[in-house]
């Protein structure tokens, strides 16, 4: 079930190599094992791509691409995991990563407004980045240890339903075969 899962839900790898953003990637995208859905390649996937999630920077594709090339990972899953963060999640995902590093870094809260502006990106990022990027950083690594595990305990939990059902099969074509001799 999670290899048909992800490769039905997978983006066509056609289309992720003709995305201009990866072309500086070169040939190093065409090999082959990046593309393969296996246990550990999806694991591997899942780590980067929800890591890549939490960075509070743009190109987050770029180097979520780029960390699946160097660990071998499946390419398309790095990168659409990414698009977990999204116009809608990306407010509350990156104030819960800034509340949590103000907490871990022990700094007193900061009250802010938060502006699209060129003002407040010049002051207001300022005040907020050191724990907005320590939240990100430790989320990011917290997010990935558990999809990297979860995927491995899922797949391994899928291949052991099969052979039990493979095993229920084999009983009861057995048992048919017995019936049938039994009737002659």
């Amino acid at each position: 079930m999670p290899k048909k899962f992800f490769k039905r839900y997978s983006p066509d790898p056609t289309q992720l190599k003709g995305n201009k953003a990866l072309g500086f990637l070169g040939d190093r995208l065409y090999r082959p094992n990046l593309w393969h859905l296996n246990r550990r390649s999806v694991a591997k996937a899942f780590a980067i791509g929800l890591f890549c999630t939490w960075l509070p920077f743009p190109f987050q594709t770029v180097i979520a691409a780029s960390l699946a090339i160097f660990y071998c990972a499946n390419i398309p899953l790095s990168v659409v995991l990414v698009f977990i963060t999204n116009p809608i999640t990306i407010p509350p995902m990156f104030y819960f990563a800034y509340r949590l590093g103000n907490k871990l870094l022990m700094q007193e809260n900061n009250n802010f407004n938060m502006e699209l502006s060129w003002e407040w990106l010049t002051t207001g990022m300022v005040q907020v980045w050191e724990p907005l990027l320590f939240g990100s950083l430790i989320l990011g690594i917290i997010s990935s240890i558990l999809g990297y595990i979860s995927i491995h305990l899922v797949w391994r939990y899928n291949i052991k339903c099969r052979w039990e059902e493979r095993k229920k099969r084999r009983r009861l074509k057995k048992l048919q075969k017995v019936g049938k001799n039994n009737n002659h």
